[in-house]
């Protein structure tokens, strides 16, 4: 059985690499990001939101906001 979107997602932030939604879509199918974050922030998960702005569009970027301190 393949891991769910979440845990996925937490082992991308946790092994210290950032994400976006269409980084997300490519990686994992998943199309809605900021819902799976949400999940994560619901079971302690110190996630941060970055706005980016690139070519006219605006977007997220998510990462850990301490990286020491989530465990596996």
């Amino acid at each position: 059985m393949s891991a769910s979107q979440v845990e996925q997602i937490r082992a991308h932030l946790v092994s210290g690499r950032d994400i976006t939604p269409l980084e997300a879509l490519h990686r994992f199918g998943c199309l809605r990001l900021a819902a799976r974050v949400a999940d994560l922030r619901a079971q302690g998960i110190p996630v941060e939101t970055v706005a980016e702005l690139a070519n006219g569009k605006r977007f997220a970027r998510y990462r850990l906001a301490s990286p020491q301190g989530v465990l596996l």
